[in-house]
């Protein structure tokens, strides 16, 4: 993997101004393993910049509970193939794009554990929309259109043994015994970490941060 750069959020706040400024409209995706704090360094990167950047999670793309079960992968709900990845780049697309109206996209509610349409606006006074999630770098088929999609990809690194922490804890959080949380994150979460993390040399920036965001 690329070696990591040490960053701190001012800098990378800085950077994703300078992204802005580029416009008309720019898209910045936050990717890396689970648990490396995506979600977390997403939404304080939009929180600095204001109103004319939203957060556009690539987790509202989760498919429903009921499809998962009926394909029968719910017991890896996170994977690659547990997402629609198509409606996710179709997303893009839009949004690249800059249509003239708002745009509409779903976001994943972790109290239901289900993606919820039409809950987040992109209004066309958006500059920067940051986008994040596991597999933005991934180069199969559809995902590969997501690169080409985004102005510029971070790939978030951080300690396997404090992510792992961080993933156990965040399963507990909502619901899991501490057995079931850890063999999650041991399993399906390490799972997919295996497929993401020969990705981050697709990157535009790796980077650590020197106080690492929780997950």
């Amino acid at each position: 993997m690329t070696p990591a750069r040490v960053l701190a959020f001012d800098e990378l706040v800085a950077r994703a101004r300078d992204l802005a400024d580029a416009g008309p409209r720019q898209l910045l995706g936050i990717t890396g393993a689970p648990g490396a704090g995506k979600s977390t360094l997403a939404e304080r990167i939009v929180a600095e910049i204001g109103p004319s950047a939203r957060l556009v999670p690539m987790d509202g793309f989760h498919l429903a509970q009921a499809q998962l079960v009926r394909l029968g992968r719910a017991d890896r709900k996170g994977a690659a193939d547990t997402f629609d990845a198509n409606g996710y780049v179709s997303l893009l697309r839009r949004l690249h794009r800059l249509e003239p109206t708002s745009v509409y996209a779903p976001e994943f509610r972790r109290e239901l554990e289900e993606p919820v349409a039409g809950s987040i606006e992109v209004p066309p006074s958006v500059r920067l929309v940051v986008t994040e999630g596991n597999y933005l770098l991934l180069p199969d088929f559809p995902w590969q259109e997501v690169r080409s999609l985004l102005h510029e990809v971070w790939f978030l690194d951080l300690d396997a043994e404090l992510r792992l922490r961080r993933l156990t804890a965040r399963h507990e959080a909502f619901g899991r015994s501490p057995e079931e949380a850890r063999a999650w994150a041991l399993g399906s979460d390490e799972a997919n970490t295996a497929l993401i993390t020969p990705t981050a040399d697709r990157a535009d920036l790796v980077v650590r941060l020197p106080e690492q965001p929780e997950a």
